[in-house]
């Protein structure tokens, strides 16, 4: 069995996660997988052991295009000790389901830290290997050090120089080759010479020995139905002497040989996450702040063509960019909790610059000149995450100049009809798409299957429509008195017309959508944000039936079911190939960002007593468990509807570490004494 061992605390960090590999099963240690990036989109990932499980995994995946435009540099590298005549492998490699080699063997302990850190030992020798990404740029270094005698280390890197979507084959049109440098090697595909990875060392010498390495199989992505194996090419290796307790380094960057001083991009990470851990309070407990730490990986900076960069927010890793949506519902968690209020600020100001006829942008293209607006929800979190800005800083300057005319573009241009039908209806109520269009969150589809049809009136949708009228209201009281009492008239239209469209007298909660089909009476998530938000459109009666409702059927130990387990379109499981887990992505299946909404609601109806608190601490601490099991010190994007609940998707998904961490923090409010 693997054990999550507690270390003392490092300034304000929380405790790193060390997973004890000794004895493990090889499966086990497969599916734990570390993750670090840079604030530039960049990162490194992989298995504990080593081996790369997904086409994803890489030690240098830069990003060529912040945060996008993503190339898989440095694939990995394979190192073994030669000591007192004999040789020793320390890599762990899989080909056609049989590993080779086995280093794993020798691998000791993983500890998840501000650099990951490996520790290999052989009999009196204790090898530790830690790997950081340089800080805004495409690099990383790769630190080795000896302790309990000497030895020469081998190490032998491997360059994909891939988009980071696919795997190379030695088949494919290729002219792999490498020039020397001083220090190490630039490595090129001389039929396409966009990209070089620089490989270099410190402490090393290198040795030319060009080999192709054939099949590689990555298990994650067969299980995803994406079963390619690869063919991956290395230069040749870095030799090393190494004394007792000496070091060396090998380093790789993307089109420029990298420069990183290890010592000082290790202190200055690790202050950066000290603060955020701090900021959550003396009172956070280790899982609050190793999510405020996890919360650092999703902030980075967004390079436009015609503008200057400036931060956003991805969604998850490995393969999500910043989304719109995705950015305003995890910004108070990832950027408020932890006190990063010049972040947050930059945010909106990415995203306000490109609303467009009231529609802030779902997401972008790659190359930062355009902006795709497919979404009815992102714009109506804004003003949610504006409204939460306020609460928590006070900064009454930003939004009255910056906020402020950005929410009321919005709630006009919606109010009047925008892209995609978007406009009120005449009950007030907010409508829009079509059967073509999937605008709300829950828009999986391929092709022209739509797997969850919510075109017309959406519960969530006019919940986050009514709640935005009222922050309106109350926000321009004082500045704009005119407004207020027109955001005001129209709440009062909205709420009575919510409450005849959506209340579901049978069930005693809301339907989820009402179309041209007729009304959807699944009893799903959604209806949770109507008590969750500022505001409200129920009575307090039937607030209290809806979070009884989700209770007992969507709640589970890991968020929020998408669907009740007894409607008929139920899946429980989400695995298999891209149209297995679509069909199973909305209907059954848990997400774990759904927890902050539900627990918020939950506390709310029970007028945040310290019974309640009490129940929503122990629900939310199903996910201490979580955070050794997957992606180490983060949370996964969903969970299997079905026990035993495996996680699925990205390994660290931002809304999930956000609204994890929003929901711990509101427990904890409940317990600060009244002044």
């Amino acid at each position: 069995m693997l054990a999550v061992m507690n270390h003392p605390p490092n300034d304000k960090l929380p405790p790193p996660l060390t997973i004890d590999c000794r004895d493990g099963d090889l499966d086990e240690l497969l599916n734990k997988e570390w993750l670090i990036a840079n604030g530039i989109g960049a990162y490194a990932s992989a298995s504990i052991t080593g081996c790369n499980t997904r086409r994803y995994h890489g030690l240098l995946v830069a990003a060529a295009q912040p945060p996008v435009g993503r190339i898989m540099a440095l694939a990995t590298v394979m190192e073994h000790l030669d000591a007192s005549g004999q040789t020793h492998e320390l890599a762990t490699n899989e080909f056609d389901r049989a590993m080779s080699p086995q280093g794993w063997r020798h691998l000791e302990t993983f500890v998840n830290d501000v650099a990951p850190r490996f520790v290999f030992r052989i009999g009196d020798l204790e090898l530790t290997k830690k790997i950081i990404l340089a800080e805004s740029a495409n690099a990383v270094v790769i630190r080795y050090t000896l302790r309990g005698g000497s030895a020469t280390l081998h190490v032998r890197p491997f360059a994909a120089l891939r988009d980071y979507h696919h795997v190379r084959s030695a088949e494919m049109p290729h002219r792999m080759t490498f020039d020397r440098i001083d220090d190490g090697v630039v490595v090129h595909d001389r039929t396409n010479l966009a990209h070089s990875l620089y490989l270099t060392s410190t402490g090393a010498a290198f040795q030319a020995s060009p080999q192709w390495w054939y099949a590689f199989c990555y298990r994650a992505d067969i299980a995803r139905g994406q079963g390619e194996p690869e063919d991956t090419y290395s230069p040749g290796m870095f030799i090393c002497e190494l004394a007792d307790g000496q070091s060396c380094e090998v380093q790789g960057g993307l089109d420029e040989a990298g420069r990183i001083l290890f010592a000082s991009t290790h202190d200055r990470r690790r202050q950066r996450l000290a603060a955020a851990a701090a900021a959550v309070g003396d009172k956070a407990d280790d899982t609050a702040r190793r999510l405020a730490v996890a919360g650092d990986a999703f902030i980075v900076r967004r390079q436009f063509v015609n503008a200057p960069s400036s931060a956003t927010i991805l969604a998850g890793f490995h393969w999500f960019a910043d989304w719109g949506r995705d950015a305003f519902i995890a910004l108070p968690g990832l950027c408020l909790a932890t006190g990063r209020f010049d972040v947050a600020r930059q945010v909106f100001k990415t995203f306000a610059a490109w609303i467009s006829d009231g529609l802030a942008p779902n997401c972008f293209d790659d190359d930062g000149t355009s902006a795709h607006y497919n979404s009815i929800d992102a714009s109506l979190w804004f003003i949610i995450a504006a409204e939460r800005y306020l609460q928590a800083t006070g900064d009454t300057e930003f939004w009255s100049q910056q906020l402020l005319p950005a929410a009321a573009a919005i709630l006009q241009a919606y109010h009047d009809g925008t892209r995609f039908d978007i406009h009120a209806d005449g009950d007030c109520l907010l409508m829009g798409g079509s059967p073509q269009t999937q605008l709300t969150w829950m828009d999986a589809a391929v092709d022209d299957d739509v797997f969850t049809p919510r075109y017309g009136k959406a519960v969530e949708i006019n919940a986050l429509w009514y709640a935005a009228q009222r922050i309106m209201e109350h926000r321009c009281r004082g500045i704009d008195d005119g407004l207020a009492d027109q955001h005001g008239h129209l709440a009062e239209l909205i709420a009575p017309a919510f409450a005849k469209t959506f209340w579901n007298q049978r069930e005693r909660c809301l339907y989820d959508c009402l179309c041209l089909d007729g009304i959807d009476d699944a009893i799903r998530p959604n209806q949770i944000f109507a008590v969750s938000l500022p505001y409200s459109p129920l009575s307090t009666d039937q607030q209290r039936d809806v979070v009884r409702v989700v209770q007992t059927q969507l709640l589970t130990p890991v968020g929020l079911r998408t669907l009740a387990s007894s409607h008929p379109a139920y899946r429980g499981s989400y695995s298999g190939d891209r149209l297995a887990r679509d069909r199973a992505y909305h209907q059954g299946t848990v997400w774990p960002w759904l927890i902050g909404p539900f627990i918020e609601a939950y506390l709310k109806v029970h007028e945040h007593s310290p019974a309640a608190a009490d129940q929503a601490e122990s629900w939310l601490s199903e996910f201490d468990a979580h955070l050794g099991e997957a992606g180490l010190g983060t949370i996964s994007e969903v969970f299997d509807g079905d026990e035993p609940r495996q996680p699925g998707g990205c390994i660290a998904q931002a809304w999930s570490v956000a609204e994890v961490l929003r929901a711990k923090l509101l427990v904890a409010a409940c317990r600060e004494p009244v002044e």
